[in-house]
Formats: C-alpha cells, structure tokens, sequence
C-alpha cells in the first residue's frame, strides 16, 4: 500500500477524534529548529465533512484488537486497515508543515497488539519529529489506556498537550459497549498526567530549563448520545474531571452511528444540539463560577434545546433579578445572560467614570438581547421588558421556534461540524436501574 492510500485511509479514521481549538502552549522559535508554537495558537480551517485541517490529525494505525461498538476502527468493523510506519509519519507531517498545509501535529492510533506496543510507536514518531527533524511546533498525543506509566510520561515529555479519552460518562456503558477498557485503564493515566504536571511545576520552578511535560495540560472526550446517561451525569462527571484531574478541557463529541449494537441508537442524526448545549454549560464550570448542581438535578437531568443553560438558570431564579449594573459585584455581573467575564471587567472600570446607560453598554460589548431581560440601568429596566418568567422565555426562544432545523452559532470552544441538526434532539431518558456512574470514581 502506497502512502498516499495509507494518508487517506487514517486520516478519515480520525476524523471522529475532537481536537484542541488552540495550542495553550508556549514556545518560541529557535535557532536550528523547524516552527513554534504559542497560547493562541493552531487556528483552524474545516474540511467538507468537519474535520479540521490545519492539525494533521491522523492515527497511527487504525487497526485495534479492541471491540468497542461505538467505534468505527473496532476489530468487528470490515473497513480498509493501514498502518504508518513512525518513519513514513514523522517525514509526512514535515512534509506537510512544509509546505504550510498544517500548523501541528495530532497524533492517536488504534491498539495493535497491545497498548505498550502501541504507545512506543507513537513516541517514536514524536521522537523523530522532535530530534531528527528539530520540529518545534505544536504536537497534542492521545495515550493509550492501558499502556505503561513510563509510556505516558515519556510521551508527555514529547508532546505539548497529552489527552486519555474517557469516552463514555458512565461504568455501566462502558462496560456494556467496550468491555475491553476498564475504568481503571482510563483513571489511571490521567492520575500520572496530573501527578507528573504537579512535579513538573516544581521541577520548573527550581529550575526554569528542566523539561517541560505537556505544557498545555491533559484533556479528554466524551461521546455523546451513544447511551442513555443524560446531560445531569456527564456535568458531574466533567465537574468532578476538572477538580480533581485538573484537566484544561473535557471534549463532548456527538455520536455518529457506526455501529449496529442493540445497545446503540438508530437511525437518528447526531445530537448536535444537546452536544452544543452541553458546551455552554461547560463554558459556565470553567470560568462563571456555576457549579453543575445549579444548571442541572435529578428531577432536570436534561438542557433545555431551546434556551442556553445561563439563560435557563437565570429564569429559575428570577427573584434575584433585575441586577443594577452600576451597582453589582463581578459575580453577580457574571451570571447575568448576556455579560461575559471580559464585558464584566469592562463594566467594573468604566463605572468609575460615571453611571452607565443600555446604550453604554452595547458599546463595551454586552449582548443586550440576552442581558436586557435582567438588568437595570440608574434603577429603570429596559423600556418594554416585563420581567416575568412566560414573557421572557417567549422572547429569548423566539428565534429557535422559529426555526427549529437551525443549530445556534457554535461556539469558539467546540469543534465545529456541518453534519444536519435535528429538529428536537432525541435526548435518552435516565438509567432508572443505576449502576455507579463515573462520577463515583472520582469522588
């Protein structure tokens, strides 16, 4: 098999893999040395089919003894196989970059043989890329779980960002539909991720040219929609990730169907929409200051398709509003829809110039489509708004009702996907039965 068919085969083998939106990373150029890479970094483009194109974002080897049924690279699937050599890959990406068709490096690959055997090769093409090649830019790897600790800290000494995919939010679903990979084989390396990024802190701090591991951190992904965990326990189970792995990002990644298991839906599109709403609460766990018990419980295990979870949390708690904007605090500010943590800071200084009006701020950025249902300026509320909870939930679905086909803009953290949105997403009901999902593990 020719290159050119190998590129072709693990490439679209990836395209289910989510990559980071940015490097979160810093490292200049070098005398001798081939790129660089920076926080902001690794901007992308999307191919036809949404994946994107400006990280080469390949698998080592699509062939796996592992089964898991939502995987489209499992041992039972009759699809091409291919593997690269780490020679052949580490010379394509250089090849590539280049020629200025990609910024970085994407590496994963299904387990061949085992999962030790597997992660060498990777390592050995980051190796080559890194010695060999003196490649400087940006490289994120996603370690395989099972594989040995002095594995995955060698590959985080290689790579910039290092990621173990969780895949699934509960033990019951994972062991239902990938029996191969048992939670500890997943818990486990994120435990010497998070470990070796504490020492490595210390480590730079004594000495700031100690090498550095995995700069811009660990995340992981977590498919969506493949069973029936609702929006409720994947919060938790992101929550709890973030506190106690401090992981940079959790990934949800909208299930395709691949797989003919009766355990896995059929003949559905992908939840898109509940993938994008699972996002902004997301969004509101790492920087609002929310906490997954305030957007969602027991008794709404599920987002609203209609309305963001900020919006929605706000209308549960209507008495706290209208806020006066010369007057709140920045937590206050923060959990009013329609003011962001950087609109909040410029409300905060601009204030001290002087009371601020609606128009005001439309000028420092706050979206007042959102905002105006719950704020007041000088103590008057918009003119026109009624702030009862019929009236403003009316107004804020107005345009999802009126068309329902439409997924909302996505986001600047998800990955983007020009698969068609439903027009109401099939989100599946609770696990009456309850098996201890993953969140027990973490606790």
């Amino acid at each position: 098999m020719d290159l050119m068919d190998k590129l072709s085969i693990l490439t679209d083998s990836a395209k289910y893999d989510v990559a980071c939106t940015s490097s979160g990373s810093n490292r200049s150029g070098v005398k001798g040395a081939i790129g660089s890479t920076c926080l902001p970094g690794v901007c992308h483009s999307f191919a036809a089919d949404g994946r994107c194109i400006s990280l080469l974002k390949v698998l080592m080897t699509n062939i796996c003894v592992y089964d898991c049924q939502y995987c489209v690279n499992r041992r039972s699937n009759d699809v091409p196989r291919a593997a690269f050599t780490p020679e052949e890959l580490a010379l394509l990406t250089m090849e590539f970059y280049q020629r200025n068709y990609i910024e970085g490096l994407f590496l994963s690959s299904g387990v061949m043989q085992s999962p030790d055997a597997s992660m060498e090769r990777m390592c050995r093409v980051i190796e080559l890329l890194r010695t060999s090649y003196r490649f400087n830019g940006y490289i994120h790897a996603k370690a395989i779980p099972g594989s040995s600790p002095e594995l995955v800290r060698k590959l985080g000494l290689l790579c910039d960002r290092i990621s173990v995919n969780i895949e699934l939010p509960s033990e019951q679903s994972l062991r239902a539909l990938a029996p191969d990979k048992p939670k500890e084989n997943i818990l486990r390396p994120m435990t010497e991720i998070r470990d070796a990024l504490t020492q490595n802190k210390q480590e730079l701090a004594v000495y700031r040219h100690a090498p550095a591991f995995a700069p811009a951190g660990q995340s992981t992904q977590m498919i969506i929609g493949a069973t029936p965990d609702t929006d409720w326990q994947i919060l938790r189970l992101s929550e709890s990730l973030y506190k106690k792995y401090s992981l940079k990002r959790v990934f949800y990644s909208a299930y395709i169907p691949v797989g003919n298991h009766a355990l896995l839906p059929h003949d559905q599109p992908p939840p898109l929409l509940r993938e994008h709403r699972l996002y902004q609460a997301d969004w509101l766990l790492r920087f609002y200051g929310f906490k997954a018990s305030e957007l969602l419980d027991d008794k709404r295990p599920s987002l609203d398709p209609l309305l963001d979870p900020k919006c929605n949390w706000a209308l549960g708690h209507l008495d706290i509003f209208p806020v006066e904007v010369n007057l709140a605090d920045k937590e206050m500010l923060l959990r009013v829809p329609g003011i962001g943590p950087m609109s909040a800071m410029r409300i905060l200084k601009a204030r001290r110039a002087g009371a601020l009006s609606f128009d005001d701020l439309k000028k420092i950025g706050v979206v007042m489509k959102r905002a105006m249902y719950f704020i007041t300026c000088k103590g008057k509320m918009y003119p026109g708004v009624r702030l009862t909870h019929s009236f403003i939930y009316e107004n804020l679905t107005a345009d999802a009702r009126r068309n329902p086909k439409g997924l909302p803009f996505a986001p600047e953290s998800e990955q983007l996907s020009l698969f068609p949105a439903p027009a109401v997403p099939q989100l599946s009901a609770a696990d009456k039965g309850g098996e201890a999902v993953w969140q027990k593990s973490l606790m």
